[in-house]
C-alpha cells in the first residue's frame, strides 16, 4: 500500500548541465513522481546531446559533507546512487549512509553511450566492495553487469540471470539487469533471493534516449519510497518511461535538438508550450 504523504528522495550522482542525465534528470524523474528531491554532487562533467566531453570528481570529503547535511536534516525516506566517479567516493558514499536504515538504489554508472569514461579506471572493485553491500536494489544496464562481474556482454535473458545472481553473491538484496541494449525487444531481468522475473518492454523509435538509465532507476526509487511492492514499482517505472521516449522527438524538437541526442520528455505530462506565431500590430 502507497503512503500519501511526500516522498523525501535523495539522488546522489554527477552533475549533467544539459539536464538530461545525472542529478538533474533524477529531480525531473522525481518531480513526475510527485516527489521532493534533494542532490549530492559527485562530479562535474562537462557534456551536452551529443556526449561527455570532460569529468571533474568532487573530494570525497566534500561528498561526505553533502550526504550528512541532507541526512541529518531532511531524513530522505530514499536514495539513489548513480555516478561515483572514484574508488575514494565510494568509500566517503558507504561510509555516510550505512546504517542509517535507508532504501538503497544503485545505479552503477560507468561509461556513458558518447564520450569520456565517467568512472576511474578499477572504480569496479570498490563499488563491489563498499555499496553492493548496501543497496536494496541495483540497477546496471549490460556493460555495467558484465564490468561488475568481470564477464562478457550478456547476449540473452539466461545470461543476465547467472550475471545477477554473481552481483547478488556481493550484497546486494535485489538485481534488475536492464537489457535495452539486447537485439529486439528490451527484456529486463530481476534476481532476487526468492525469484526471477523478466520484464517485456517496447522499443520505441527515438535516438533521443540520453539519461534513460538514470530515469528508470529514479523511476523506480520514488516508487519504493511510497511503499510499492518492488514488482510494481519496476513495471510501474517501465510504463512511464515508455510514455516519456514516445514524447522525447517533442521535447527535442521544442529544445531545439537536431543532430544529438536528447532525453526523454520526463515531464510529459505537462504540455509543452510554444510561441505562437508573431501578430501584425495595429
Amino acid at each position: 500500500m502507497k503512503r500519501n504523504r511526500l516522498p523525501k528522495l535523495l539522488s546522489i550522482a554527477g552533475s549533467d548541465p544539459s539536464g538530461g542525465a545525472g542529478v538533474q534528470g533524477d529531480m525531473k524523474t522525481f518531480a513526475a513522481f510527485g516527489g521532493y528531491g534533494m542532490a549530492v554532487i559527485t562530479a562535474l562533467t562537462a557534456q551536452n546531446t551529443h556526449g561527455v566531453t570532460g569529468v571533474w570528481p568532487v573530494s570525497p570529503d566534500v561528498v561526505a559533507a553533502q550526504i550528512n547535511s541532507v541526512i541529518n536534516d531532511l531524513e530522505p525516506d530514499a536514495i539513489k546512487i548513480g555516478m561515483v566517479a572514484t574508488a575514494a567516493n565510494a568509500h566517503a558514499i558507504a561510509g555516510a549512509i550505512r546504517d542509517r536504515g535507508r532504501l538503497v538504489i544503485f545505479d552503477p554508472v560507468l561509461v556513458p553511450t558518447q564520450g569520456v569514461s565517467l568512472a576511474e579506471t578499477g572504480v569496479e572493485a570498490a563499488l563491489r566492495g563498499e555499496l553492493l553491500p548496501l543497496a536494496n536494489l541495483l540497477t546496471p544496464n549490460l556493460h555495467e553487469a558484465a564490468a561488475l562481474t568481470d564477464t562478457r556482454l550478456a547476449s540473452s535473458p539466461s545470461e543476465m540471470v547467472v550475471q545477477g545472481q554473481a552481483l547478488l553473491a556481493c550484497g546486494a538484496r535485489a538485481v534488475l539487469v536492464k537489457g535495452g541494449d539486447l537485439a529486439g525487444a528490451p527484456i529486463d531481468v530481476l534476481v532476487t533471493g526468492d525469484e526471477t522475473r523478466l520484464f517485456h518492454g517496447r522499443r520505441i523509435a527515438t535516438r533521443h534516449t540520453h539519461g534513460t538509465g538514470c530515469a528508470l532507476s529514479a523511476a523506480i526509487t520514488a516508487e519504493l519510497a511510497q511503499g510499492a511492492p518492488m514488482i510494481e514499482a519496476i513495471a510501474t517505472a517501465k510504463s512511464w518511461l515508455e510514455n516519456a521516449l514516445e514524447a522525447a522527438d517533442s521535447l527535442a524538437t521544442a529544445l531545439g535538438v537536431s543532430t544529438g541526442r536528447g532525453p526523454p520528455h520526463h515531464l510529459y505530462s505537462t504540455p509543452l508550450k510554444t510561441s505562437s506565431a508573431p501578430q501584425d500590430l495595429l
